[in-house]
C-alpha cells in the first residue's frame, strides 16, 4: 500500500474541487494511487520531459491529478487536481 500526500500547491485546488462533481473522480484516482500509482489507467499519462518524473490522471476533459512517486519511501506526492490551463 503506498502512501498519497497532497503537497501545498494542491491545496487551494481541492477546495475547487469540493465545490466540483469531480470530488468522487478525485477520490477514486486517489483509492488507486493507494494501491498502485504506475497502474494505466484513469487516463494514465507520463508527463514530458521526463525528468520531472510526474504523472498525470484524467479528472475529466479539462482537469488533471499530477503526482510524482517515490518509490523508495513508497509515496505518492499530488502536486496538483486542478486544471494546469488556467
Amino acid at each position: 500500500m503506498w502512501q498519497v500526500k497532497i503537497r501545498n500547491s494542491a491545496k487551494a485546488d481541492l477546495k475547487k474541487l469540493k465545490h466540483s462533481n469531480l470530488k468522487d473522480s478525485f477520490n477514486d484516482i486517489v483509492t488507486q494511487l493507494k494501491e498502485d500509482p504506475y497502474k494505466n489507467n484513469q487516463g494514465f499519462e507520463k508527463l514530458v520531459p521526463p525528468i520531472a518524473k510526474k504523472y498525470s490522471r484524467r479528472l475529466n476533459i479539462q482537469h488533471r491529478v499530477v503526482y510524482s512517486v517515490d518509490d523508495k519511501n513508497k509515496t505518492v506526492n499530488i502536486w496538483s487536481t486542478w486544471s494546469h490551463y488556467e
